[in-house]
């Protein structure tokens, strides 16, 4: 038999765990899978949350998170990264400073600096060491509007305003490529991304999906726009393919729970076997 090292991709994902299992580690290690990627963790912090929300947010050392790092990629080996929840300055500066040291490429970060309702989650100090430390490594970020807007100071209400964002983000930030998601705007722009990679500066559209049940879908994106890169697709249509499985995982959305449910991961297995109850 052929070694299974040498036949199946690893993806990293360095992110907090979700005890709801909606988003965080979890939906990533989920996301892995169904695109056929072995997943490895660095666990940043550990939050006590369920549908209705977060009670608790415990974070790990820094020294800790780059321990889990360094124990994977000395043994097993990564052919893509992501990072999520980071949560404060010094893990940030911890996960970048093992990004050079390590050659984590590609870097799919996800900024998690404000969730979709507009509630910011980490400190100023942490957004600065974001974008001091880490961006300048990132293949590509994936922003949400809030986070776009603060990290270019504008108010982005537009399709053209989105541009804008992701024309300066890329120009001023040093990453290679931004996709700015609109999953918070309103009417015909609701679910609408744009990509700026120095060169095009494209719109990404999906179905629009009807459903109250959305937590993990950054998450899920982010990961699976790495899985797709840790298979060898080309980064464009890695993101291409990551917005269409999300889409799908929403159509299999999670009502669980009293509150806000996760997007559907197993939905591929649904697909195969409709009979199956949601």
């Amino acid at each position: 038999m052929a070694n299974s090292q040498q036949l199946i991709p690893v993806a990293l994902t360095i992110a907090g765990s979700d005890s709801g299992g909606g988003a965080g580690i979890q939906a990533d290690l989920r996301t892995f899978a169904f695109h056929c990627v072995h997943g490895t963790s660095a666990i940043t912090c550990v939050t006590a949350q369920n549908t209705l929300g977060v009670t608790r947010v415990d974070a790990l050392s820094p020294q800790a998170v780059a321990a889990q790092i360094t124990a994977v990629v000395e043994d097993i080996g990564v052919q893509a990264t992501k990072t999520g929840m980071l949560l404060n300055s010094e893990i940030i500066r911890q996960v970048a400073t093992q990004v050079e040291a390590l050659h984590l490429q590609p870097l799919v970060v996800d900024p998690v600096m404000v969730s979709r309702t507009g509630a910011q989650l980490i400190d100023d100090q942490a957004i600065t060491a974001l974008r001091e430390s880490l961006f300048p490594h990132a293949t590509v970020i994936t922003p949400n509007r809030y986070e776009a807007e603060i990290l270019t100071g504008l108010k982005i209400q537009t399709l053209e305003q989105m541009y804008t964002a992701a024309q300066q983000i890329y120009d001023q930030l040093g990453v290679r490529a931004v996709l700015v998601k609109g999953g918070s705007l309103q009417g015909c722009l609701r679910g609408i991304d744009v990509w700026f990679d120095g060169k095009q500066l494209q719109t990404l559209q999906t179905q629009i999906i009807e459903t109250p049940h959305t937590h993990g879908t950054g998450c899920t994106l982010s990961a699976a726009i790495a899985a797709n890169l840790a298979k060898g697709e080309e980064l464009f249509s890695a993101i291409e393919k990551a917005k269409a499985y999300v889409t799908q995982a929403l159509q299999f959305s999670l009502t669980i729970g009293q509150g806000q449910g996760p997007v559907g991961h197993f939905f591929p297995l649904l697909l195969q076997n409709p009979s199956s109850s949601r």
